[in-house]
Formats: structure tokens, C-alpha cells, sequence
């Protein structure tokens, strides 16, 4: 347990700044000799969760398992790469999972292929890559079994790959709409299951459970990243941010519902495609917890 000046950090004011820092996971970092990443909840001095301390509000559930699709922009000079240094380059269409430099842009592919490694090297269940469908737009999804596993390790894959941008001079871009128009905004889509969805399930129990998410729609959208309102607006594969619906295969909804979930009968995982990019996992996390545990499952 280490102390730290949590008034540098806006979390205690300096007549009081002592806050806690408890390791709750370790990466390594082949970045240095012999190192470490220590991924750690903060606490008041009398060590109950500081305010802050998203982690500390998740049920524990070991049967959890999520899956985050985090989106993000590389920028540099104001502007994500790729983009000439005036107006804008051609349409959406040939930039989601691209190849070749006239789609991809400079350092952007070295850049993804090297966080990607830091993450494998980091012990990190990183799952893949692609690049998405606005330009200068890239995704890694991060996979983990229990509550806070995968959150866990999407904060440190967001620390790696702006830690990895200084070395290019590239910036990263987590806001959720950071180019007004005809632009896809960035989304941190959310897989989750249960051991219950994954081994009983049912038609019967899936329909109570859009009846909870629908119910808590407002709950979820409060703890699914700010400024959401630019990015759920019905358009650009997403649902408007006042409405919930869900459907097979449909990416224009708030749940989009696998295929392979409904032809085993409702078993499996679901997608929330609500959440954005700038979200803190921790939250997204609890609050699906939280609706899921709403639902009777006997």
C-alpha cells in the first residue's frame, strides 16, 4: 500500500491530500529492465474506495466474462492521420479493415502492430485489431473472465498506446465524436455473459432481460462515456441515445444479439453498442452487472 499527493491528481485538497493506492493487478513491461505495471484502486486514508474508484462499485461475479471493442483516433497536428492538411479525404468506404497507404496513412499500421505487442508481451488478453471505418480510426478489443479482469486490462492498454504515441509524436483520441459530419463517431462496444446466459439462458430470460436493460436505459447511458449525444443519434451504426431496442445481427441497435446466441437457444453473450470510447470500463462494467442481477433466474 503506497500514499500519494491525491491534490496533484484533483482528488484531495492539499490540506488533506493523502490518498492510497492498493495493487490489485501487475503487467509486465518489456518497455524496461525488470519491469512492471501496477494497475491500482485508490482509497482514503481510513481505506474505504475513494469516490473515484469506478473498480470498487462491480459486483463480484467469477462467471462474468466481457469483452470491450475499444475505438479510438491517432492524431497528429490537430488532425487524424491520414487527413491532408486541408478539408477532408475521400468518403467512408474503402478505410474499415483497409490495406495500403493511400488508406491507412503514415505510422498508423507500425504504431497499432507495436501496441499490440507491448499488450501480448503485457500478459493482456489483446484479442485483435483493425482499422475502422473513418480515417485514422483503429480498434483493439481486450477479453476477460470474472468482473474487472477486462477492465483492468483496458486501462492499461489505453496507458501502453499513449505512452507508445510519444515515441511517434501521435496523439490518441479517445473522444467520441471528435469529427462533426458524415464521420463515424468512436464507440467502446461491450460483450458480456454470465455463467447463467452461457449455460441455461432461454427465450423466457432473455426477453426479461431486455425488459431490465430497456427499463434502465437512462441509468446506463449516464455511466456510458460523456458527450454520447454527438454519437448515438440513430445514425453511423448506432441507436438514438433516447431509445433501446435490440435485434439479430442489427448494429443500428442499443444490443445487438448474435446470431450463434439465438441458435443456441439464447445462450451466449450479448453486445451492448452503446457504450463510447472515452468510457470508463469500470462503470460500463457494474451497471451491466447491476441490470443483469435485477433479472430472476429460476
Amino acid at each position: 500500500m503506497w500514499n500519494f499527493d491525491g491534490s496533484s491528481t484533483q482528488q484531495a485538497e492539499g490540506r488533506s491530500s493523502d490518498c492510497l493506492l492498493k495493487p490489485v493487478a501487475v503487467f509486465p513491461d518489456t518497455t524496461r529492465k525488470n519491469g512492471a505495471l501496477v494497475m491500482c484502486e485508490v482509497l482514503m486514508p481510513d481505506g474505504s474506495p475513494h469516490p473515484s474508484n469506478s473498480r470498487a462499485t462491480i459486483l463480484d461475479d467469477p462467471g462474468a466474462w466481457f469483452g470491450f471493442e475499444q475505438e479510438y483516433f491517432l492524431y497528429q497536428g490537430g488532425k487524424p492521420l491520414g487527413f491532408p492538411k486541408e478539408g477532408y479525404p475521400g468518403p467512408q468506404g474503402p478505410y474499415y479493415t483497409g490495406v495500403g497507404y493511400s488508406n491507412m496513412g503514415d505510422l498508423a499500421r507500425e504504431i497499432v502492430e507495436e501496441h499490440l505487442d507491448l499488450c501480448l508481451d503485457a500478459g493482456i488478453n489483446h484479442e485483435g485489431i483493425n482499422a475502422e471505418v473513418a480515417k485514422g480510426q483503429w480498434e483493439f478489443q481486450i477479453f476477460g473472465k470474472g468482473s474487472k479482469a477486462a477492465a483492468d486490462q483496458v486501462w492499461i492498454a489505453r496507458y501502453l498506446l499513449q505512452r507508445l504515441g510519444e515515441k511517434y509524436q501521435v496523439d490518441v483520441e479517445w473522444h467520441c465524436k471528435p469529427i462533426k459530419g458524415d464521420w463515424n463517431g468512436s464507440g467502446m462496444h461491450c460483450n458480456f455473459s454470465t455463467e447463467y446466459m452461457r449455460e441455461t439462458g432461454g427465450k423466457e430470460y432473455f426477453e426479461k432481460l431486455m425488459g431490465a436493460f430497456d427499463k434502465y436505459k437512462n441509468e446506463h447511458i449516464a455511466v456510458y462515456g460523456p458527450d454520447n449525444h454527438m454519437r448515438l443519434t440513430g445514425l453511423h451504426e448506432t441507436q438514438s441515445i433516447d431509445k433501446f431496442n435490440y435485434g439479430v445481427a442489427n448494429r443500428g441497435a442499443s444490443i445487438r444479439v448474435p446470431h450463434s446466441f439465438v441458435n443456441s437457444d439464447y445462450k451466449g453473450y450479448l453486445e451492448d453498442r452503446r457504450p463510447n470510447s472515452s468510457g470508463d470500463p469500470y462503470k460500463i462494467a457494474s451497471r451491466i452487472l447491476q441490470t443483469v442481477a435485477t433479472v430472476p433466474t429460476a
